[in-house]
């Protein structure tokens, strides 16, 4: 049975979906103001991973991943700056134009990680009519309050308003003091905002719609909580989110549905770690708030960066680094020529590839740690056992390895056999080495390898001879 760690209960817990077989799925999606970076991509690959283990269990899952298209953030929500109006500023166009642009950046970035698309991608923007009624609902209910610059939730009034963070609220008031507000007239220092009117610090704001209170423009929080219940419903299984959602965004989400609604919002909260950047946080100031264009523009194929991916749990911060990415690279070019390898040994031998030639030892320990938690890094670790295995055939270890790659995402079954030709100064080097190998010179063999090595190849010595892998 699948077990999957609940950020709200702090345990592994089995996962049983409110309808069989059927999982309804939200993942906060990006603010598309700029190109996402390669932390972003990881979080995008970790939910796909999950999304596809579900699938590979046989549950039919309808994933939402929603666009924040509005210009909205301010001090009082936890991000400093407003994104989509300083984007439009930067590439002087329109908010929405900014939006639409880097949607498709987006869009194309995750496809080239190969990640399954979601089925339903919600913007702000197209949800605004659906953010009125959920804050009046709030309004009329009693759980949110209006000032002159804005309507407020108010938390006094939520259950349990810490439970997913696990946070001494009290403590935390205590500890700011009075706190620093915009708003004088907020009741509480976490009170957070649903509805913005054009007023006060947001009199140029550039997105702004008629309400029944004035014109203005959503909060944040309140966004993904009328997309999640406009085409997920009330009451959701999985809502996956960045470890940083977890003690503001997420704990404001089940707040105010959890209000409005009058049901529990999730029943199984997700939360992917971070990725550092040599073992420091990823920032643009530094130059390391890579983009997946940069990795690509220095020679990686973007499945290089997915298999990186693959060898952390989505609960654990992972490192990226240079050369870090070369050994991710060498990997998926190892994993590779050996499905390449696999596919001649089939043809030679006229052996057919189909799922009943799946070898069940290896399939049984496969799904035994995609259920403990999604544990991609183990899963993957049983493939290279499976194909270490030299009592398998050729279409019964290929069979296994397209099956693994059902959640793996590699697209494994794709893979050919490169018609380039091993450059003569390359092949030349390779056979001097093999020389010093017989001799049994193997300090000599070692510098010929790192002499290859640095040209752009890499040698993996095998019982048929040494064999030339291309980085």
């Amino acid at each position: 049975m699948l077990k999957i760690y609940n950020t709200l209960s702090r345990k592994k817990e089995n996962f049983k979906p409110i309808k069989d077989n059927a999982v309804t799925f939200y993942h906060c999606g990006p603010t598309v103001y700029w190109t996402q970076h390669i932390g972003n991509m990881r979080a995008v690959v970790m939910c796909d991973l999950i999304v596809r283990s579900l699938e590979y269990l046989d549950y039919k899952v309808k994933l939402a991943r929603n666009y924040t298209d509005v210009g909205h953030l301010t001090s009082d929500e936890d991000e400093g700056e407003d994104k989509l109006e300083k984007g439009a500023k930067r590439d002087k166009i329109t908010p929405q134009e900014v939006a639409d642009k880097y949607i498709k950046v987006f869009e194309n970035d995750i496809a080239a990680l190969n990640a399954r698309p979601a089925d339903i991608k919600p913007r702000a923007t197209d949800t605004i009519k659906e953010i009125i009624e959920m804050t009046q609902n709030l309004l009329d209910k009693g759980y949110a309050y209006q000032t002159e610059l804005a309507i407020y939730f108010d938390v006094s009034k939520a259950k349990n308003y810490t439970q997913l963070s696990g946070q001494n609220l009290a403590k935390n008031i205590a500890d700011a003091g009075k706190g620093e507000v915009s708003d004088p007239d907020k009741k509480n220092f976490a009170d957070f905002a649903l509805w913005f009117f054009k007023a006060g610090a947001h009199k140029n704001a550039m997105q702004t719609w008629d309400s029944p209170w004035g014109v203005g423009f959503p909060g944040w929080h309140i966004e993904c909580s009328a997309m999640a219940k406009k085409f997920l419903g009330g009451t959701l299984d999985i809502h996956m989110g960045g470890i940083e959602h977890v003690p503001v965004h997420h704990t404001n989400e089940i707040a105010q549905s959890e209000a409005a609604n009058g049901v529990k919002f999730v029943n199984y909260w997700l939360h992917n770690e971070h990725l550092t950047v040599n073992g420091a946080k990823m920032a643009k100031s530094e130059g390391t708030a890579y983009s997946l264009g940069e990795i690509t523009a220095k020679g990686y194929d973007p499945l290089a960066l997915r298999y990186f991916f693959l060898n952390a749990h989505y609960r654990s911060k992972q490192n990226f680094s240079w050369d870090a990415m070369d050994a991710a690279a060498a990997g998926l070019k190892k994993l590779q020529n050996k499905i390449i390898d696999l596919k001649t040994a089939a043809e030679s031998a006229n052996e057919k590839i189909n799922e009943s030639s799946v070898n069940e030892k290896y399939r049984g320990e496969f799904i035994k740690a995609v259920e403990d938690d999604v544990n991609i890094p183990q899963a993957l670790a049983v493939l290279w056992e499976m194909l270490k295995d030299g009592g398998l055939t050729a279409d019964e270890a290929l069979a296994t390895a397209f099956d693994f790659d059902k959640i793996l995402g590699l697209n494994l079954a794709r893979v050919k056999a490169e018609k380039t030709a091993v450059p003569a100064e390359i092949q030349a080097l390779t056979d001097n080495r093999q020389k010093f190998r017989e001799v049994g010179d193997f300090a000599e063999a070692d510098r010929i390898r790192q002499e290859i090595e640095k040209i752009g190849y890499l040698i993996e010595d095998t019982a048929d001879g040494s064999k030339l892998i291309k980085k």
